[in-house]
Order: structure tokens, then sequence, then C-alpha cells
């Protein structure tokens, strides 16, 4: 079973900065890809950013310049991504949610997607 448990969010002002961590743990022999996405109320869930095992990444429109994906592959960080999220703006208020892509465990010989329980962030003052 694979687990993705995020960590990070919370309240911040304006133009403040947060981190969000996500981890995956489980048996997992790879993960293609893993994400954060979005959802605020009323709203669908969109893509804030991804990154690849090769580390391209690709980000939405809206935090383009201003949030950056990372992700750590050594062997204690277990699969872990990060979301650096700088100069936030209300309409940044949402629950984010970490997602892995197409994962390959000791269990499975066909990939398939896991989500997180999400993480709430608010911007506001």
């Amino acid at each position: 079973q694979v687990q993705l448990v995020e960590s990070g969010g919370g309240l911040v002002q304006p133009g403040g900065s947060l981190r969000l961590s996500c981890a995956a743990s489980g048996s997992i022999l790879s993960i293609y890809a893993m994400a954060w996405y979005r959802q605020a109320p009323g709203k669908e869930r969109e893509l804030v950013a991804l990154i690849n095992s090769g580390g391209m990444t690709n980000y939405g429109d809206p935090v383009k310049g201003r949030f950056t994906i990372s992700r750590d592959n050594t062997k204690n960080a277990m699969n872990t991504v990060y979301l650096q999220m700088n100069s936030l703006k209300p309409e940044d208020t949402a629950v984010y949610f970490c997602h892995a892509v197409n994962v390959i465990t000791i269990a499975t010989t066909i990939g398939r997607g896991y989500w997180g329980q999400g993480t709430q962030v608010t911007v506001s003052s």
C-alpha cells in the first residue's frame, strides 16, 4: 500500500511564503512523476506543478514564476516532493493535494496513481 503524507500548509499573509512537503512511502519501486494540485471552494481541482523522474517540470499558469517544485529521490528521502510557494496571493487559497503518477510497487506490474489527503493553504491578512 502506498501512502502520501503532506505537510506544511497553514495561514500566511499576502506576499508571504510557504513550503509544502509530500512523502510517498510503501513498497515503491518507481514513481514516474509527482505533482501538486489544488482545489478552492466551488472550483475544480487544478494542476499547480509537476516534476517527473527526469527532473522536467510543468507549472500551471497562475503560479509560474512564484512557485517551485522539487523532488528528492535520495534513498533516505523516500520519494519526497516539495512545493516552495512565494509571493502568495489570496487567490492561492485552496486545499493542496499531492499526487504520485504511475507508481510501480513490488506487488504491481501496472502503474497507478495515488493521492494524498490534502493540506489547507490560506492566504489572508
